[in-house]
């Protein structure tokens, strides 16, 4: 879905809608008490965040498994598998799986590190030892009850922020930001922007998402950019930053499935502009195998304004094995 314009704002609709929101806040509670998180039969970092959409958490964990690996760690990745079909927990094959399978995170994940989705991620924890896995990071689960969570970071995007500030559907807030950040042992904020009023007393950290060195690639290359993701408009200024030439953009709901028609369609245009199509990493998985090919990938990283700083504070609740 798109975020509606009202999210952002603390309006009439937002308070009309607050009673519902309010509902929503207290079954999310209620589904906390009753559910029971049992321990973590392994070391697990949770990367969530406390509103619908993406904030950039899987850059965010991408780069958390490279830090664990060089460390030394054997570190499976665990996910829900948004929008797959499969309930799992199953290991996650990049050359047998489709995002319809298993969601476009696990195959962003499983692509550099063994990778478990399923909808119970405790299940998908117990697999991950049976197969070896030292320490787990968890992309998205914030919310998630029944796996205790011993490291949780809770992400935030600078530019939006927390909206409103109100519970869906009265605002973008998954849960109260109070109940998010008690869970959380430390903040990211990725991008410009202040912190939200509510995040005090938790160690702050600050990411931005930066082109891969083979984006340089597409600098001076005149391009249709289209993206499912949350904040599609990020990518566009990505990609105009590093040089490239937008010739027009087209933005989807995130996780959008694009269809052959669509595809065509967008094919069609950018031949017209004389232009190649360019996409994310998060949308390329989402395509059909044999249109991949003709689709140019933009990959962005998490990279911290602080590094040795997180550095002293992550590394410090993971001595190497």
């Amino acid at each position: 879905m798109n975020a509606p314009a009202f999210w952002g704002v603390d309006g009439v609709a937002a308070r009309l809608l607050a009673p519902a929101g309010a509902v929503y806040a207290a079954a999310g509670a209620v589904r906390w008490r009753l559910a029971g998180a049992a321990a973590a039969p392994l070391p697990v970092v949770c990367v969530g965040n406390a509103t619908v959409g993406g904030t950039g958490k899987t850059p965010l964990a991408l780069a958390l498994i490279e830090r664990l690996g060089r460390r030394g760690f054997a570190v499976h990745a665990l996910c829900r598998g948004h929008g797959g079909r499969l309930r799992g927990p199953v290991r996650v094959d990049p050359g047998r799986h489709r995002a319809a399978d298993v969601g476009d995170e696990a195959l962003l994940l499983a692509a550099v590190t063994p990778t478990w989705a399923g909808r119970d991620r405790l299940a998908a924890a117990r697999a991950a030892v049976a197969a070896g896995a030292e320490v787990a990071v968890l992309d998205d689960g914030l919310q998630y009850p029944r796996l205790a969570k011993p490291t949780s970071l809770l992400v935030v995007d600078g530019a939006s922020g927390v909206g409103n500030g109100r519970v869906v559907p009265a605002g973008p807030l998954r849960e109260p930001l109070s109940r998010a950040r008690d869970r959380a042992d430390a903040v990211v904020l990725v991008g410009d922007g202040a912190p939200p009023a509510g995040l005090a007393g938790r160690p702050l950290f600050r990411v931005r998402l930066v082109p891969t060195a083979a984006a340089a690639a597409l600098a001076g290359r005149r391009m249709l950019a289209f993206a499912g993701i949350g904040r599609p408009e990020k990518f566009f200024a990505t990609a105009g930053a590093i040089g490239v030439d937008l010739a027009e953009t087209r933005a989807f709901a995130d996780h959008h499935v694009f269809t052959p028609h669509e595809l065509d369609a967008l094919e069609a245009r950018a031949a017209a502009l004389g232009a190649a199509l360019l996409t994310t990493a998060k949308d390329a998985v989402r395509l059909p195998p044999e249109r991949r090919a003709g689709v140019a990938v933009l990959g962005v990283r998490a990279a911290f304004d602080d590094p040795e700083g997180f550095a002293r504070w992550f590394d410090d609740r993971f001595p190497p094995p």
